[in-house]
């Protein structure tokens, strides 16, 4: 059974819209999802405030090409136009890890397992950590907690990070 973890933002049109038809197309196969935070953006382009959260997803049929596959697929489906690296979007998806059972590493230009700046990252590893709290990743050789990771980012990079009152969930 493959599991991935995928980490989700939006900052143009309908961000919650946007987070929410992730959770929506995963159906069955969605295990677990985040709150929604609010974080400042990430990667020194001045734009708006983004939307995030992290979902948890199981399919035995699905490895980590076919994970791309569906994220890309959701980009696409949001209208997502890549224009600026870092730059505002309406969906970004992006495979943080992908187990089955076990971590993947993955090298391939397309497809870098785990996530290659997850552990920098204060908007995946916060929501992560709501719904995996003993999560690991790996970084090159060292596997740490998630939240030690978390630990190891500025106060500044943490604080940025917002819970809000929304939610994924449709019927809310």
């Amino acid at each position: 059974m493959s599991r991935a973890v995928l980490s989700i933002g939006s900052n143009v049109g309908d961000s919650l819209a946007h987070l929410r038809s992730v959770a929506e197309a995963l159906g069955s196969r969605l295990v677990a999802a985040s709150p929604v935070y609010s974080s400042a953006p990430w990667g020194g382009v001045e734009q708006q405030d983004f939307l995030n959260a992290v979902v948890v997803a199981e399919d035995a049929d699905r490895g980590p090409y076919e994970w791309l596959e569906f994220a890309r697929e959701r980009e696409a489906a949001a209208e997502r136009v890549r224009v600026v690296r870092w730059g505002p979007r309406s969906l970004d998806v992006d495979i943080v890890v992908c187990r089955d059972p076990e971590d993947i590493v993955n090298r391939d230009e397309s497809l870098l397992l785990p996530h290659p700046r997850a552990h920098e990252r204060a908007f995946v590893l916060v929501p992560w950590l709501d719904v995996e709290p003993d999560a690991t990743l790996r970084v090159g050789d060292d596997v740490e907690p998630t939240a030690t990771w978390l630990g190891a980012l500025p106060e500044s990079e943490r604080d940025s990070v917002r819970r809000t009152d929304m939610t994924l969930d449709t019927s809310a």
